[in-house]
């Protein structure tokens, strides 16, 4: 379902409503879906919520909430910290792969520039991939998170750290002066708002963010049990790429990326891989010459979709139609052929073919 853009005083209701426990991505499109606006639904009466969908305990946690939180100061708190929100209604920010995941959060926190190129990578061969103009996304946490944000930032490239906590505490605390770093030459951003804490069960969920803002996601070192195995099988369930960098058999910090590519990841040697799987890896000139064409099945058919009006910009909903994919390869796809040059984002969820 199709909605306008939030005007600012849409916008504080999304801010209010979701600092509520158990209003996730699922009841927000209720919500949304059910009333035309959050605002209706956060002034919504428990019957009206009801028949919106909405269990009594949800219900009535709204009710509750409409007395301790104000929208009003919700805004000045964010403005006062220096943070910008997006939500699913900025059609034209709104990060657009990230919008195909299936639960791409109904607010996001931004502190610094939050780019529109999609093409976003994490590992510790953030290196030569920044210096090849891709943007390094990752978690800001410990160990391989901090060093590719480090590499990137010293190669000169780009790079956007996701947290599982609002955007007005890092954590883990030693990583302060990177975040401000980060901030300068990417940005940081959460679905959480402010003066929300880390916690456990935070970073888990998090992970779909970091794989839903990148075509591909590298894994360079998983235990069986690593968070990282959750981001990899995230993307692939999104039906993005996923590399593996091998290591040695007797390591356990190597058996979560060799269990991925026994499961089909892409083995990872060195940057030129994943920049080669990506048709990224040619020179300029040649790149220009191999990009002027689809290189699947799945590209040919979203731009045959894209030419049934080439004169005509269409709306994703009808190139998911006639291309008869899912609406999740059919997101993805239109942004490889937007960073070809085949095709143009023209805004509000609309895409033309570019002759």
């Amino acid at each position: 379902m199709s909605h306008p853009p939030a005007p600012d005083d849409e916008q504080r209701y999304w801010l209010a409503l979701h600092r509520l426990p158990g209003v996730g991505p699922k009841r927000f499109r209720q919500l949304l879906d059910h009333f035309g606006s959050i605002r209706a639904a956060w002034n919504a009466t428990p019957t009206q919520l009801g028949q919106a969908g909405i269990d009594r305990r949800t219900a009535a946690a709204i009710v509750e909430g409409r007395g301790q939180i104000d929208p009003d100061r919700e805004t000045e708190r964010l403005a006062a910290a220096n943070m910008t929100v997006l939500t699913w209604l900025d059609e034209d920010r709104y990060p657009p792969l990230l919008r195909t995941i299936a639960a791409p959060p109904p607010v996001l926190y931004i502190r610094g520039e939050l780019a529109t190129e999609d093409r976003s990578v994490a590992a510790e061969l953030a290196g030569d991939l920044a210096s090849a103009g891709l943007t390094v996304v990752s978690g800001l946490a410990r160990g391989i998170d901090g060093q590719a944000h480090r590499v990137a930032l010293a190669h000169g490239g780009r790079t956007l750290a996701v947290l599982g906590h609002g955007l007005d505490t890092v954590y883990p605390a030693e990583h302060r002066a990177l975040a401000a770093e980060i901030v300068e030459h990417g940005a940081l951003l959460s679905e959480y708002p402010p003066r929300v804490g880390p916690a456990p069960e935070h970073f888990p969920i998090r992970n779909r963010i970091i794989s839903g803002l990148a075509l591909a996601t590298v894994v360079v070192e998983a235990g069986e049990a690593s968070g990282a195995l959750i981001t990899a099988r995230t993307a692939a369930d999104e039906g993005r790429d996923v590399f593996a960098v091998p290591g040695p058999v007797i390591s356990p910090l190597s058996r979560g990326c060799h269990q991925l590519i026994q499961e089909g990841a892409g083995l990872v040697n060195e940057a030129q891989d994943i920049l080669a799987a990506l048709n990224l890896h040619m020179a300029p000139p040649a790149r220009q010459l191999a990009m002027a064409l689809p290189a699947n099945d799945e590209e040919e058919r979203v731009l045959a979709a894209l030419q049934i009006t080439p004169c005509q910009p269409r709306h994703i909903d009808d190139v998911i139609r006639d291309a008869r994919l899912p609406a999740k390869i059919v997101g993805s796809t239109l942004t490889v052929l937007t960073l070809k040059g085949l095709a143009q984002d023209i805004g509000s969820q609309h895409y033309a073919s570019v002759s």
